[in-house]
């Protein structure tokens, strides 16, 4: 974020008054606005605090951090049914934030809502489709020229709808929030998974599909069934390489890809004030806010927080969050909000979780014996220490030599990421050593950029060997057009990245990717092989001597105030009446929505199997990246990538399914398409944690606008239930996860019971074998009333329109 004397004067263009005293909106008692540019939209720490308190009484126990926020938001606290993990609530966010890849089917679905205005404030951040080949700027370039349709688009639809427009080149959405307009106690929703990034300065950020930031933005209470709370404790204090990259990578470990699904992750204890960055105190705090856990332990750097609250994605959690603390007062007045922080300071007591309060989890991490860890591949729960990577990766064959370094990405791309790697590369440039493996940096921000560009650490890590990227998603999203390999070759690359799914990166499903922090990658990078231990092993210089890397020391914030770098924000305007939206019916890259058709009444007849997914399948292999983000906005175009990216249990092979009809084996859009073209309605059977990973809503309405009607699994991640639900598709569990065997692909199934859909009861299915024997099964769901009406309606937008009408 810019300095304040200059965000006043950007904020005085915007308003069209040159004498405007900031100071008078956004200082007041009660009147202080949520960020510097909405100085007419205020924090509501009063109405907080009234919803905490008549939930309290009505509870009559302590609650956590994570049960203040969520309560605290409740549209009808008074009344509202709470119970963890059973009850739906129904919630009133304070702003929405969407990336662009994200927001175009979410405009496109307001749009069709028919509505004037957004009801709260909103943003949307060009980050997604700037894809990495040579350089950052010749990379923005490129993007906005390959872009510009959908660019205006979204700038126009914003300036019409009253949304705000950060231009491409900005840089990375879960950073600009963070240094813009996440503030502790916020309840913010953002079209993007790692939205929980938010949680390092106090707030509940979630990440939710399109229909649900459209329900925010036109002014409907939003849904989300009540979290449970699991508290992760953190003794003793991180020291050497350990970061607090390790804590997310430990407790990843621990809970797996879904282990925290419905849950929101709270930390707290007496270690989590080590989590800090060099220059920056350690142990005990001494300001007068000595707050966080439930011991009353205070609370360590922005930096770890937010990079831990990112990653608790990869654990299917709801959100992370940690209480407000000294560190994330200096981090709001160092990017010129210390008027919220004085604002937080007098609501501290609802900022941070009460004495006794009850978890329905607890884990317990002693940060003191954390060793630096890796994850990986092809899954980010599966943890090594970086001391046992190298053997582990020999016995079960993976590649050793790192071919591909990449650090930055949203999960690490701060000021003190960037500080740490460049420590490193110091280290080795002194010994004139320089990478051995290729190297990439992607800043998250420009003022990120602006800023290691002004002090030097850009230079350090291009003089290493390092490319530095725009600012943006890039190789972290499949956005690399990376040259070093051929697709099937089998290679590692290490990245400081949250997400290591099979061609994630680089769309080579031989790229065996593993998730470490920024200082690791680096010293990796130089070093060349995964069997590199920096805490004990030696690199040679160039004059032949042996020399061992030391632990990296890094400012956390900068000495000298940020460098905003350009202006990249485009304010909507005060009157929109004359802005217009185009989208040519011609478009290749846009498409206007036509409505879903309703249920027709009936139970669901003989349903064809399109595909049984084998084993992990998550929103990449269900909707791709990479080359498909150019289509997000057109969905017939971009729902020619259904589940091109998931297992067939009948041949093992990606991409290829029966043909129920011709028999022959063909591509699944193919096979949807063609079901459709001869209304012949099909259902897909999932294994676990079915749609895990991104919040991307096209991988729920593919299968909708191609025909599909039922998602059958064991379980769902929830992001992707709520999105299929939203759509009007069937998200339904075997009630026994056993009766995933006594499905075939060759069978047809019929669901029974829809006549009579009500929470709670399961649906019967009948499976049709093609000898003409028959299995019941029961089928379990999560929907509530208002869910169902979305299904009866064909989709939550169609209801919307029912209830406008």
């Amino acid at each position: 974020m810019a300095p304040y004397s200059l965000l006043v004067t950007r904020l005085q263009k915007a308003l069209g008054v040159r004498q405007y005293h900031v100071a008078s909106v956004l200082c007041q008692r009660a009147k202080v606005a949520m960020s510097h540019f909405e100085p007419n939209e205020y924090i509501h720490y009063d109405l907080l605090e009234k919803n905490i308190n008549i939930v309290r009484k009505r509870l009559n126990r302590p609650l956590t951090l994570s049960e203040k926020i969520v309560y605290g938001h409740l549209d009808d606290p008074t009344s509202q049914e709470i119970e963890r993990g059973k009850s739906y609530l129904r919630l009133r966010p304070d702003r929405v934030a969407m990336q662009d890849a994200t927001a175009q089917m979410a405009m496109l679905q307001f749009i069709s809502s028919g509505l004037p205005k957004v009801a709260v404030p909103s943003t949307i951040h060009c980050d997604h489709l700037i894809e990495a080949q040579v350089g950052g700027e010749k990379d923005l370039r490129r993007a906005k020229d390959i872009n510009q349709e959908v660019y205006n688009f979204l700038a126009t639809a914003g300036a019409k709808y009253g949304v705000g427009f950060w231009k491409p080149g900005s840089g990375i959405i879960h950073q600009i929030i963070l240094e813009n307009y996440a503030y502790p106690g916020v309840l913010l929703i953002g079209t993007d998974s790692h939205t929980p990034n938010g949680g390092g300065l106090g707030g509940i950020c979630i990440g939710v599909g399109g229909a649900d930031a459209v329900d925010v933005m036109a002014g409907i209470p939003w849904e989300l069934k009540c979290p449970k709370v699991i508290g992760v404790k953190l003794t003793g204090s991180l020291s050497g390489w350990s970061s607090p990259k390790d804590v997310i990578l430990k407790v990843a470990g621990i809970l797996t890809v879904k282990g925290g699904t419905g849950a929101i992750m709270e930390y707290h204890g007496p270690g989590v004030d080590s989590i800090s960055c060099t220059g920056e105190e350690g142990g005990q705090a001494t300001w007068p806010l000595p707050c966080a856990g439930p011991d009353g332990s205070p609370v360590g750097s922005r930096r770890g927080m937010a990079t831990i609250c990112n990653m608790g994605a990869e654990i299917g959690a709801t959100t992370s969050v940690f209480p407000y603390n000294h560190r994330m007062k200096k981090y709001l007045s160092k990017t010129g909000r210390a008027d919220i922080a004085n604002l937080a300071d007098e609501f501290k007591d609802h900022l941070v979780p009460d004495p006794g309060c009850h978890y329905d989890q607890l884990i317990e991490i002693n940060l003191s014996e954390l060793k630096p860890h890796i994850n990986g591949p092809f899954t980010p729960d599966l943890a090594h220490p970086v001391a046992e990577v190298g053997k582990v990766a020999e016995k079960e064959g993976w590649p050793l030599d790192i071919r591909v370094g990449l650090i930055g990405s949203c999960t690490n791309s701060s000021y003190e990421d960037m500080g740490r790697s460049a420590a490193v590369a110091k280290q080795a440039l002194a010994h004139g050593l320089k990478c051995k493996s290729q190297f990439t940096i992607t800043p998250g921000s420009e003022q990120i950029r602006a800023t290691i560009e002004r002090d030097g650490y850009a230079q350090i890590l291009r003089d290493l060997g390092g490319i530095v990227l725009a600012n943006a998603c890039g190789p972290c999203i499949g956005q690399w057009d990376r040259k070093d390999i051929k697709k099937g070759e089998k290679n590692t690359i290490v990245t400081s990245y949250n997400r290591n799914f099979t061609g994630r990166n680089d769309a080579n499903p031989e790229t065996h990717a593993f998730v470490t922090s920024p200082e690791i990658v680096t010293a990796l990078a130089i070093a060349g092989t995964l069997k590199f231990n920096p805490e004990t092993d030696y690199l040679t210089g160039t004059d032949g001597k042996k020399f061992k890397l030391e632990a990296p020391d890094a400012d956390e914030l900068p000495e000298a105030e940020f460098d905003p770098g350009q202006d990249t924000y485009q304010h909507p305007p005060n009157d929109s009446s004359g802005q217009h939206v185009d989208v040519s019916p011609t478009s290749q890259r846009l498409q206007l929505l036509e409505p879903f058709d309703k249920w027709d009444g009936k139970d669901l007849e003989d349903l064809q199997i399109l595909i049984k997914v084998k084993g992990k399948c998550t929103t990449d292999h269900i909707s791709a990246a990479g080359p498909w983000l150019k289509f997000r906005g057109h969905l017939d175009n971009i729902s020619n990538n259904l589940l091109i990216g998931a297992i067939n249990i009948e041949n093992g092979k990606a991409n290829s399914v029966r043909n129920a009809v011709t028999q022959e084996f063909g591509p699944v859009p193919d096979t949807a398409r063609y079901y459709k073209k001869h209304g012949i309605r099909w259902v897909v059977i999932g294994d676990e944690n079915y749609g895990e990973g991104s919040s991307r809503e096209h991988a729920a309405l593919e299968p909708r606008h191609l025909g599909g009607r039922a998602i059958i699994t064991k379980s769902f991640a929830r992001i992707h239930e709520t999105n299929l639900k939203k759509q009007g598709l069937l998200p339904l569990t075997f009630a026994d996860p056993a009766d995933y065997n006594k499905i075939h692909p060759v069978d047809k199934l019929t669901i029974q019971g829809l006549k009579d859909f009500t929470p709670g009861k399961p649906l019967k299915c009948i499976i049709k074998h093609p000898n003409g024997t028959q299995e019941t099964i029961l089928l379990n769901h999560t929907f509530n009333e208002t869910q169902i009406e979305w299904f009866r309606a064909g989709s939550a937008l169609n209801r919307m329109k029912e209830l406008q009408q």
